[in-house]
């Protein structure tokens, strides 16, 4: 294919230590591209803006807080209209996707893509994809315009529907081809965002003008790189109805305990922030913190003390917490969901009877439990307020970068400033609750539960953690600080 090169990830190293992480452009691999001047310096909602356009060359720190005299780190390209753009208006064919689980704010995004092309780029050719990735293939499409989604984010859910996994790349490609579409946007998660980078390669390999952005969805807030995934805000405001619940059951009876299980599968936020918020909560277990039920310092010991202080407790549970803990027979058979993530156990149910198992005989003492599992009504519900506009800055992100030519890469909010982010950075692994970091001992001293590590194990933790000075000869590491060797 004419122009094509062989594209590996791009870097941009400048003075001082700086380093942009770059995003592909149609221009690396298609030559000859012609460049038009961007339609929104004629749009008269515009024209009150101050700067229409993002400088090119600027760029947004994936690191704020330095030294003096450190490097300057990690850059990505700023999200953004720019001056010149890479398709005409009436030549944009576009597609719209959602894959994975449900989230709030999966409307809204969905909305804000529409209303965006539509209102800001004049484009009318949008297709929405039915099912996920399958539905490329399965022939299954919906016309979207500014009428047809004009009240979608409203609702729960996506009006598109969802599937997870079994997709077959070349076919999804073909489809696009023979469809003649050239603006995908993917709505989804890391397993998502995977698929999504192997259809952008596939497209490069065949040399096809069509521009790959993709929108991370989680309502895990479980993806690295981004301040924070939309539909979380939403999460959090609506997990407080379940512990609020759980803590008037709880204070309404003699030795009330009220159990909450949250989403997080591998991620604590929802848990750790939905705490932090409510302050009735006595006790947040989440999957990164292990944590013990018996003998000195275990749960069931603290409990004990809560009760006897205050004849009632609630506790938060993560649904990834305490795995390791579950009985060999609810472990023995091991699952998988389409998308080859691991089906959990209900944690919440085995640690229920856990705990009347162990206050009912062991301690002959009577409590009144309540377990409220609201999974999947948080993640069925509207987006709030604050998540509805993070998803139109979203959308209208991937927008200016897919009319301006890049492809390839995922938008999100880097310090407070969105910016263009290559597929591999955010799906290199999940971003977790650091249990050595601030926000965790805010937590800690919110709730005045036992932190369940011992001093070996917060070490062990703040060396994992934090970043490494690098070492000299002769020196070894204590905590993240080298030391000289005796000599």
């Amino acid at each position: 294919m004419e122009g094509r090169k062989n594209l590996v990830p791009k870097t941009v190293n400048g003075d001082a230590g700086y380093v942009l992480e770059d995003v592909p452009h149609l221009t690396d691999y298609i030559s000859g591209l012609t460049a038009y001047p961007n339609p929104l310096q004629d749009n008269p909602s515009y024209s009150v803006v101050k700067q229409y356009f993002v400088n090119d060359d600027d760029s947004v720190a994936q690191k704020i807080v330095v030294h003096k005299n450190s490097p300057r780190g990690t850059h990505f390209r700023r999200a953004g209209p720019r001056k010149k753009v890479y398709f005409e208006s009436d030549e944009v064919h576009a597609c719209i996707v959602t894959c994975g689980g449900l989230c709030p704010g999966l409307n809204t995004v969905i909305r804000e893509i529409v209303c965006g092309l539509y209102y800001m780029y004049g484009v009318n050719k949008i297709l929405g994809i039915e099912g996920g990735y399958r539905g490329f293939y399965s022939r299954n499409t919906i016309p979207l315009t500014p009428k047809v989604v004009n009240d979608i984010h409203k609702r729960g859910g996506t009006i598109l529907g969802t599937s997870r996994g079994g997709h077959d790349t070349l076919k999804i490609v073909d489809s696009i081809q023979d469809r003649g579409i050239n603006q995908v946007y993917i709505i989804g998660g890391d397993g998502t965002q995977k698929g999504a980078s192997v259809i952008f390669e596939e497209i490069r390999r065949r040399g096809l003008k069509v521009a790959v952005a993709g929108i991370p969805k989680t309502i895990d807030n479980d993806i690295l790189v981004i301040d924070k995934s939309f539909g979380f805000d939403t999460a959090v405001e609506e997990a407080q109805r379940a512990i609020n619940a759980a803590h008037v059951e709880a204070e309404s009876i003699e030795n009330g305990v009220g159990l909450v299980k949250l989403m997080g599968r591998h991620s604590g936020f929802i848990a750790m922030y939905a705490t932090l918020a409510s302050r009735d909560v006595d006790c947040c277990l989440i999957p990164e913190l292990p944590f013990y039920l018996e003998g000195p310092g275990g749960l069931f010991e603290f409990m004990e003390k809560r009760l006897k202080e205050n004849g009632h407790m609630v506790v938060v549970i993560a649904e990834g917490a305490g795995q390791e803990l579950l009985s060999d027979s609810m472990r023995a058979t091991v699952q998988q969901d389409a998308s080859g993530n691991k089906l959990l156990q209900d944690v919440g149910f085995w640690i229920s009877h856990r705990i009347k198992d162990h206050f009912s005989k062991r301690k002959k003492m009577a409590i009144n439990l309540k377990y409220i599992d609201p999974t999947y009504m948080i993640r069925a519900v509207p987006s709030n307020a604050s998540d509805n506009v993070y998803c139109t800055l979203l959308a209208h992100s991937a927008i200016h970068g897919a009319m301006a030519g890049y492809t390839g890469f995922t938008v999100g909010p880097v310090n407070g400033r969105h910016a263009y982010i290559p597929f591999h950075r955010i799906i290199e692994r999940q971003n977790k609750v650091v249990i050595t970091d601030r926000m965790w001992a805010r937590l800690l001293s919110s709730t005045n539960q036992p932190s369940f590590l011992s001093r070996k194990d917060v070490t062990e933790n703040r060396i994992k953690d934090e970043p490494q000075t690098p070492l000299l000869d002769g020196e070894y590491p204590v905590g993240n600080k080298p030391l000289r060797k005796e000599t």
